[in-house]
């Protein structure tokens, strides 16, 4: 999406940054796993593929997405973004009759990070980016039946279970965002600010804190 292509979203221990060429590699070196492909559903694709699927993200205006970043290692000017990259998360306006509509995924893809509270962190702000700046009134999630941890996550954030596939081997659960939900969120990421990605890409090159 254009409306975040300059969007930084920082928060406590992680950063959300636009997704560029410059984590592409990375990123498909991720997408090689079958355990990722498994939680993700998704097919491994060539690396110039992946650099395409990178400018789509960038470029159209039903996809929003932010790679997460180790706050903590991203604020060491001596460490190269892609070395800060833990995963990612986005939004996809699924339904182009309804843009309130909005599917949620999050992928931490190191394993060292997860069960560390930055999942529900990353979801929390994901979820009061889309509220605030994208109009999202309903988010819904689906989730691979076997992923026990993310849907007792989601369950802990209020989403209920709406529908079960058998054939996909997945559970849906939705939220839908009301006056106490935005409430919610906003509490939750009191703590988060927007900030010029390329003004702080280049504060951070030149040693200064972003």
């Amino acid at each position: 999406m254009k409306i975040n292509e300059n969007t930084l979203l920082d928060g406590n221990k992680v950063v959300l940054v636009p997704y560029t060429e410059e984590h592409v590699p990375r990123y498909h070196e991720w997408m090689k796993s079958p355990e990722l492909q498994q939680l993700t559903a998704s097919e491994p694709l060539t690396l110039e593929q992946e650099y395409d699927m990178a400018r789509s993200w960038r470029e159209d205006d039903d996809k929003c997405t932010f790679i997460i970043l180790d706050k903590q290692r991203w604020a060491d000017s001596r460490v190269e973004e892609e070395q800060c990259m833990v995963g990612d998360v986005n939004i996809f306006l699924t339904d182009p009759t309804d843009p309130s509509l909005a599917e949620l995924e999050i992928m931490i893809a190191e394993p060292s990070y997860r069960g560390k509270g930055i999942g529900k962190e990353v979801t929390c702000m994901m979820m009061s980016y889309g509220v605030t700046k994208l109009g999202v009134k309903k988010f819904q999630v689906k989730i691979g039946l076997d992923n026990e941890i993310s849907i007792a996550m989601f369950k802990k954030l209020h989403f209920q279970e709406v529908s079960v596939c058998k054939v996909f081997k997945e559970v849906t659960l939705e939220l839908t965002v009301d006056e106490s939900v935005r409430k919610r969120l906003l509490e939750h990421t009191t703590d988060m600010k927007e900030r010029d990605y390329r003004q702080s890409c280049s504060s951070r090159q030149g040693g200064l804190s972003p």
